[in-house]
């Protein structure tokens, strides 16, 4: 919206129209800062339920073991890993997996568990979950 509303005032001085945008992006970063710097601000409503949402260092742990499992998972074959993927993540059953890749049900459920071993023999403790 900020891009939007300054538009007319751009002015092409040779710089690429990147860097206009760019402008605004970091002073609104800018100004979210000095905002969160300032404190909270007391509020006269109550929360009507207690916050369940992970905090910080469970956002931070989830993050760390997200990075490794991409690390893992990048260690497998490109099909492999997209078995994985479509199987696992996705949550796509054998005949749509095998269908989407080209291949019968059965070939995909041998390569998933080929995958799975591989997976399981890459992990650093032997097969102990992330």
């Amino acid at each position: 919206m900020a891009v939007l509303t300054a538009l007319p005032r751009y002015v092409d001085r040779g710089l690429p129209f990147e860097a206009f945008v760019y402008r605004i992006a970091a002073n609104k970063v800018a100004d979210v800062q000095r905002a969160v710097m300032r404190g909270p601000q007391p509020t006269d409503e109550v929360p009507e339920s207690v916050d369940t949402a992970p905090g910080p260092e469970a956002a931070a742990v989830a993050g760390e073991q997200a990075d490794r499992i991409w690390k893992l998972l990048h260690k497998l074959s490109p099909q492999h890993r997209e078995i994985l993927t479509l199987r696992v993540a996705v949550g796509m059953s054998a005949d749509e997996t095998a269908a989407a890749l080209g291949m019968t049900a059965g070939a995909v459920r041998v390569a998933q568990h080929r995958a799975l071993t591989r997976l399981r023999s890459l992990l650093p403790t032997g097969g102990e979950a992330l």
